[in-house]
């Protein structure tokens, strides 16, 4: 990516570029990990493998599962993660990264959480979904960029301490549809 050229909503997100891929058997056993974990965006980033798996392996390495919109994810530290070949009818996600979590929110809490300081701040001007789609992506690429943050356009640690989120919830579970625990 230019770092000369603005960033904007047409712009694919970028992604860090991960010379090799961990095994599962190279990331920490999940059951271990509690939601205190703190690891920067280019670690969860690197834990992140896109590999199915059938519900009876999610089970067996996973503490918590969770269906947001069009997919299932899990958690790791402070990251959500998707959990590919859950339910083989879930095969798309808006996303396929790893999500900063907060105050043990969702997911889809904590990307809505993100559109609406997003649209406080003049950056985002779409629905509140809380489904990190490409006008999202490209709405913190474009507040990434303006405020000296590394340029992911996706949620991570830095950027939801820059939007002043954290500390209070805009959004629970029961406020955007098609969440459940």
């Amino acid at each position: 990516m230019n770092a000369r050229r603005p960033v904007t909503a047409q712009d694919p997100a970028p992604r860090p570029q991960v010379e090799t891929r961990e095994s599962p058997k190279d990331v920490p056993g999940k059951k271990g990990h509690n939601k205190n974990d703190r690891i920067n965006y280019g670690d969860a980033f690197r834990r992140h493998w896109h590999e199915w798996h059938d519900r009876n392996w999610w089970h067996d390495h996973c503490d918590k599962i969770v269906f947001v919109f069009t997919g299932y994810y899990f958690l790791e530290g402070s990251y959500w993660y998707p959990a590919y070949g859950y339910d083989p009818s879930q095969s798309y996600y808006d996303y396929d990264g790893p999500v900063y979590t907060y105050s043990n929110l969702l997911p889809d809490e904590v990307i809505a959480n993100v559109q609406t300081a997003l649209q406080e701040a003049g950056y985002y001007l779409g629905a509140i979904t809380g489904s990190l789609n490409f006008e999202t992506r490209g709405a913190l690429a474009n507040f990434q960029r303006d405020y000296g943050l590394q340029i992911t356009g996706a949620i991570d640690e830095a950027t939801v301490e820059s939007l002043g989120l954290g500390q209070s919830e805009v959004y629970q579970s029961a406020d955007v549809p098609n969440s459940s625990y």
